[in-house]
């Protein structure tokens, strides 16, 4: 609108039509898992600026991910990164559509003739005001809810859980998990745990897994689920059983006054009266340590069994027949990491030299134990 001597003139606006290009991959690429990389793809128009790249949307159902961004054509070239958000690596071949390019243009106003209006428009009187409309305005509001969703994805995939620090790519942060963040307890464990792995690739791939996730591999104390145990040790109206403990050598009590000592540490156990008793066995494992093990053999004999279901051998092995890769996942001390219901600690209680303890933690040994563990793990 432009106004001159209380007149005003309206100016037509005239919106060019939008031209799209796609955008293909020159090159074969293959990109590694949990990673970033910086592509070159062609467009069917030698230079140009300021051009919208939209994202191919079934890159998306692979869990590729490429930003919505603007750039510019150079030489029929235009460069974007793509993100690789799954824990295998993934191959594009020479000729994928990657998106879309769309010329962008603000709407231009055209002033009609006006003689010499246009001479002595006073200064500060005239007004033109260009604002994107139709699709142009979707296109700019689509453009920034996707990159919000970007940036979102990008901070998720490239941040140190440990440190909480963000990183440009997941090279440079799987290289700070190795140097810096991680202990060095957990190190040599993710590297022990891939040294057998004889081809460079395969040990490379599985190690990028486990460094995303090695804080499951920490090694120090065990800590608790936020879930508590309700009739988990269920005798009904049973009195109470007690067993005297067995003898054994002093090499043993010393074994046990260790053990007793770490378990009290680190929480497990707590200084009991009750009425109830079972006696302390200790069991040599193959690595040559120690296990703490309680003979709740009596007390099993009066608790009314949970007939929660077990995974069979051979249902697990049916599943397993198309699959490449074989490992296992073993809990840290497992059973130390559900807390027990306080009216059934008191159960649980054995006796030592040094004293009378009961768990505060589901302890190995009861005939409840493994199908209550496979119930909260199926949860």
């Amino acid at each position: 609108m432009i106004r001159s001597k209380g007149k005003e003139v309206s100016t037509p606006f005239i919106t060019p039509p939008i031209l799209n290009y796609p955008a293909t991959l020159i090159n074969y690429i293959t990109i590694p898992p949990f990673s970033e990389q910086m592509v070159e793809a062609k467009v069917p128009h030698h230079n140009m600026i300021d051009v919208l790249f939209e994202p191919n949307p079934r890159l998306k159902n692979k869990a590729l991910f490429i930003a919505s961004t603007l750039l510019h054509i150079e030489d029929q070239r235009i460069k974007i990164s793509i993100i690789n958000a799954t824990d295998r690596q993934q191959t594009l071949s020479k000729g994928t559509k990657l998106g879309i390019t769309t010329q962008i243009a603000a709407s231009i106003g055209v002033t009609m003739p006006l003689n010499d209006v246009q001479e002595r428009i006073p200064k500060g009187k005239a007004y033109i005001k260009l604002s994107p409309k139709g699709k142009e305005a979707n296109i700019t509001n689509k453009l920034k809810s996707r990159n919000m969703q970007m940036i979102a994805l990008h901070d998720e995939q490239h941040q140190c859980r440990e440190c909480k620090q963000y990183f440009d790519t997941g090279n440079e942060l799987f290289k700070h998990l190795r140097i810096k963040c991680y202990s060095e307890e957990i190190r040599e464990q993710i590297n022990k745990l891939t040294e057998h792995i004889n081809d460079d690739k395969q040990r490379e791939q599985i190690s990028r897994i486990l460094w995303k996730y090695g804080k499951l591999f920490d090694i120090s104390e065990p800590s608790k689920i936020d879930i508590t145990l309700k009739n988990a040790i269920d005798t009904g109206t049973h009195r109470p059983i007690h067993t005297p403990p067995y003898r054994k050598s002093n090499k043993d009590q010393e074994t046990l006054r260790k053990e007793t000592d770490k378990l009290m540490g680190s929480g497990i156990i707590e200084h009991s009266t009750s009425p109830w008793s079972s006696p302390v066995v200790l069991v040599k494992k193959k690595d040559g340590t120690t296990r703490f093990c309680v003979d709740y053999r009596r007390l099993n004999q009066i608790t009314t069994k949970d007939a929660f279901p077990l995974p069979r051998i051979d249902d697990i092995y049916d599943q397993l027949t198309t699959a490449t890769y074989f490992t296992k996942f073993d809990f840290k001390a497992g059973y130390f990491q559900v807390p027990l219901d306080k009216s059934d600690r008191p159960k649980t209680a054995f006796s030592t030299r040094d004293g009378h303890f009961q768990f505060k933690v589901l302890p190995q040994g009861l005939t409840n134990g493994p199908p209550t563990f496979q119930r909260i793990v199926n949860q």
